[in-house]
């Protein structure tokens, strides 16, 4: 397999209409869902923690997501409370559980910032009055841990310490239980249905098209404020710090800008994240070869034209049934550890938070499922070369799930085979069926960041 550079227009299929939020018939399943999964625990009450880096899981379980403060949502076979500080107190009304009656509200003022108003029933008490005493809870956090990390996993929880204390003096055992929301094997939120999938297009589309404008106004001596500045960020909540990695902080991925400038000669990589999306891109400050420093001239024959190689074999294995293993096995072959350093999963499940879990690991025999939502995230890195990426949406779907999805929201499936077109007849990747792109940017490398227009084809 050879690639070259052509020359294009990126694509531009239309734009989604704003998707509707889950209403109360779609809560209310999932509030089933969560008890089932409880008493297939053998769980007397969930206790659900969420803060505003980590609301994923108390935001599927409720619609409800905490801003400035932490929240707790308590769950038994027959009743569910949600506790809130001073400041989202009113908020919980965008559930439309709370607003159904169906999830009842406490003011827990601990809750709240420091040196707002306290007073009122303690943390403690609403969960003495609220937890079953000397009952089996689970506790859900953000993550769970392995046998190698903690010596009795079960029992360590993510929890703050003043949530995590009380709360082992009610109950009479608590376990970590975030795992029945992330696992990708079971979790409950390592699969979505259409309508989730017509979110996620919308979300992939803002954070694509906001990309999309800062590429295309890139400019030599630009400032990194200058170039994030065009992207015209919308207002859908962010699901990470937006990064822009050059100059002085091109090692350091993860930072946001900080007054660097662009230079020719200088690698790149960047990104914008919306929950549900994760739209990101490496290259060079560059129009062409004879801008890289000397001995990374050939970036774009020996380094990201194998990379979109691998996004081919990547694409091609995203199918129901094709276990993480395999996917795991086959990345390791196509991208040589020595010379392209992925360390972390060629691929995850992505939500309101843009890492779940992944089924993509070293010996996982979990398979791909239709309904995952998957980010395409594979990164490498060399000291030469700097990185590449092609790192965007996707969700894998089987014929019954495409069926659902053409049912549903024509207009999302059909933007989504334009999508597969585009990637198979002019990149030239290997896209089966199954796999939905839910980004114009999907299948785009374009190594030479000056001259957008130029992309990698196989």
């Amino acid at each position: 397999m050879t690639s070259r550079l052509i020359r294009i227009d990126w694509p531009d299929f239309g734009a989604p209409d704003l998707p509707r939020l889950p209403g109360l018939s779609t809560m209310e399943a999932r509030l089933s869902r969560l008890r089932g999964a409880m008493a297939g625990r053998g769980y007397d009450a969930l206790v659900i923690y969420g803060d505003r880096e980590h609301a994923a899981n108390l935001h599927w379980a409720t619609g409800f997501d905490p801003r400035f403060e932490e929240a707790l949502l308590i769950v038994t076979p027959d009743d569910a409370l949600l506790l809130a500080g001073n400041e989202c107190l009113p908020y919980t009304g965008v559930s439309p559980l709370v607003a159904a009656g169906l999830i009842r509200v406490g003011h827990c003022a601990s809750f709240s910032l420091p040196s707002q108003p306290r007073g009122g029933r303690t943390l403690a008490d609403w969960l003495a009055g609220a937890v079953p005493i000397a009952g089996k809870v689970g506790a859900v956090g953000w993550k769970w841990f392995e046998a190698a990390e903690m010596p009795d996993p079960a029992l360590a929880l993510d929890l703050p310490a003043f949530i995590a204390d009380p709360l082992r003096r009610v109950a009479g055992r608590v376990e970590n239980a975030t795992d029945l929301f992330q696992h990708p094997g079971h979790g409950l939120r390592a699969t979505v249905d259409v309508t989730e999938i017509a979110r996620l297009e919308f979300a992939n589309h803002m954070a694509a098209t906001a990309l999309r404008r800062m590429v295309f106004a890139f400019r030599e001596g630009q400032s990194d404020f200058e170039a994030l500045e065009a992207a015209r960020i919308g207002g859908l909540p962010l699901g990470c710090h937006p990064t822009f990695a050059t100059g002085a902080r091109a090692d350091q991925g993860l930072s946001g800008p900080t007054g660097q400038r662009l230079r020719r000669g200088q690698p790149l990589s960047f990104n914008i994240c919306h929950w549900g999306a994760n739209i990101c891109r490496a290259g060079w400050v560059a129009s062409g070869p004879d801008d890289l420093p000397r001995p990374a001239a050939d970036y774009a024959e020996v380094f990201a034209s194998p990379y979109l190689e691998a996004m081919s074999v990547w694409c091609g294995l995203m199918r129901p049934g094709v276990s993480g293993g395999e996917i795991w096995a086959a990345m390791r072959g196509v991208l040589p550890f020595d010379r392209f350093a992925v360390t972390l999963n060629p691929g995850h499940l992505i939500g309101l938070d843009e890492w779940v879990s992944s089924p993509i690991f070293e010996g996982s025999g979990l398979p791909i499922r239709s309904g995952m939502a998957m980010q395409c995230d594979v990164i490498p890195s060399n000291p030469v070369y700097g990185s590449t990426r092609m790192e965007d949406g996707y969700v894998i779907a089987d014929a019954d799930l495409r069926a659902d999805l053409a049912a549903c929201f024509p207009d999302v499936a059909a933007r989504c085979a334009l999508r597969q077109g585009f990637m198979r007849e002019v990149i030239g990747l290997d896209v089966p069926d199954s796999l939905l792109p839910l980004a114009d940017t999907c299948g785009i490398i374009a190594p030479f960041l000056l001259d957008p227009r130029s992309v990698l084809a196989l």
